[in-house]
């Protein structure tokens, strides 16, 4: 028996083993799966847990940080300038026994003045909004 011309072919593509089919396969799509590799790294890069993204988001959180720690700074050392005051300056013992404390020298008297009707502080607590009688 001859074997027909167009027998040879398809018994040729039945004897190619899988990994020839495969290196056939890379060869051809090489550039496309490239890409494709490509791309999803660049996804990984922008959208990732450690990508563009969260570090941009991790940065603008340290400058939040930064600025609370900066502003808390700044408060502690007004504070302890007031107690460095309040350690050495008997002028600001003193004020603060006598605003606060209600504090008097021997012999002096306090007098207490009713609030003046312009002082938004002595106002009495404001009615309720809804209507209802105040007890």
């Amino acid at each position: 028996m001859t074997s027909h011309p167009a027998d040879q072919p398809q018994a040729r593509e039945q004897s190619v083993s899988f990994s020839e089919q495969m290196r056939t396969f890379c060869r051809r799509n090489f550039s496309w799966l490239l890409a494709i590799a490509l791309g999803l790294l660049l996804l990984q890069d922008v959208f990732g847990a450690h990508g563009m993204i969260a570090m941009r988001r991790s940065q603008k959180e340290a400058e939040r940080i930064q600025k609370e720690i900066n502003r808390i700074s700044d408060e502690n050392s007004r504070l302890e300038g007031n107690v460095k005051q309040l350690k050495t300056d008997p002028q600001s013992i003193e004020k603060i026994a006598r605003e606060e404390m209600g504090l008097a020298r021997p012999g002096e008297y306090i007098f207490k003045l009713p609030a003046s009707a312009n002082d938004p502080a002595a106002r009495p607590a404001q009615p309720p909004a809804s209507g209802q009688k105040q007890p």
